[in-house]
Parts: structure tokens; sequence; C-alpha cells
């Protein structure tokens, strides 16, 4: 059965801005996400008894909940926790196979919840890519889950406000495997404080009033 207009992930501008916000945490290695994404990562190869490399090397999965706006938590408020990343989760993929993508090395898996009422349950709103160099959501939003329609969406990182030329061309070809990670413009680094000592993440407000036509950030 097709989801109603109103149900469909980004089709209000609270969505889109969520999505934004869930980006640029997990472009930032500095934020709770990103450090969450270290400390799971470096458990796991003790686990495994494996050398610990960069945690970005090795296949991971980001979920992404988009709660209903009005939605209310203990001890936080929504603004709070949508800026924090608290709405992220994330862990190291063990087997490939469990993940419906063939990502090539470089991408990460990407599935967002979506809640439609508050304190409903979460339902898969999309899957996708997360490629990091390009600081950007390849997506495929559910449009039917019956028939299996679903509708491509990219979710560009809003501080970068000119993407190199060319990058189009270049995503396609990373996940078409004709080039490798190393090969794309790497815009991430702007992004992330681990390497731009100088860049600070926007709060859920700015990046929510930015997405309204005002001057965010």
């Amino acid at each position: 059965m097709e989801i109603l207009t109103s149900e469909i992930l980004g089709a209000s501008k609270f969505d889109q801005a969520v999505l934004k916000i869930g980006l640029i945490n997990i472009c930032n290695q500095e934020s709770y996400i990103g450090q969450e994404m270290k400390q799971l990562y470096n458990a796991w190869k003790d686990e495994t008894d494996e050398a610990i490399n960069n945690p970005w090397l090795d296949l991971h999965q980001f979920i992404i909940y988009v709660p209903h706006p009005e939605q209310q938590y203990e001890g936080v408020t929504l603004e709070e926790g949508l800026s924090l990343g608290y709405n992220i989760e994330v862990e190291p993929v063990k087997d490939r196979n469990d993940v419906p993508y063939n990502i090539p090395d470089g991408g990460h898996f990407v599935v967002i919840l979506k809640q439609t009422t508050p304190d409903a349950d979460f339902r898969i709103a999309a899957t996708g890519i997360f490629i990091r160099p390009l600081a950007l959501l390849s997506l495929d939003v559910v449009i039917d889950p019956d028939e299996g329609k679903y509708q491509h969406q990219l979710i560009k990182h809003p501080i970068i406000r000119d993407y190199p030329q060319g990058w189009e061309q270049k995503l396609s070809q990373f996940i078409n495997r004709e080039i490798r990670s190393e090969d794309l413009p790497y815009v991430i680094g702007f992004v992330d404080q681990a390497e731009n000592t100088d860049y600070r993440s926007p709060s859920w407000s700015e990046v929510y009033l930015s997405g309204q036509g005002f001057a965010g950030f």
C-alpha cells in the first residue's frame, strides 16, 4: 500500500532538518555519535584480536531516527537530543551479507526510521549509503513498501554551500565501483572538527530555521 504523502520521508521541513542535522553529526568525528563509533569499533577489534585502524575503513551501519515533531522525552528536550545526535545509532557491520547494498569501500550503510505520531513505533522510511568524502547521504525513500516503490534522494551537508564541479558524476562512478573513495572530492574535512578545529556544528534550531528560509548559520 502506498504511503500517504504526508508520511513520506522528507515531505515536511521538519523531516528535512532532522536528516540534515543527522548528517552533520555523522560527519563530525568529535560529535556524540562520532565518539560512540570509535568506542564500538575499538571494542569490536579488541574482541576479535585484530589491529585497530581507522574505523571509517570498515563498513558501519548508521540508524537515524526521525521522531514526530511533538514527541517528548524524559530528561532531554527534542531539540537538545537532535542537536547532539542522540537520535542516531551506529554499529560496525560484521557480515556484509547482512546489508542489502553492494557498498564500495568508503561508503557506509544507512537506515532511516520515521515516527508518524507521538509515542508510536518507528518504521523504515529509507535506506541508503553515507559517502563520507562527499559528506552526503544517497537514499532510497520508501513510497510503497508492498510494490517496492522507492524515490531516490540526495541529502547534502547544509554547511557546504558549493560542492566541487563534477561531484555528481564522481558519485555515480563511485557507486558503480568505477573509482575508489580516494578519488572523490574530499569536502568533509571542512565540517569535521577532528580535521578543522575552527568548525562549529550548528544547533537544531539553526538548521531548522535555515530550512525555513531564515539565516540559521
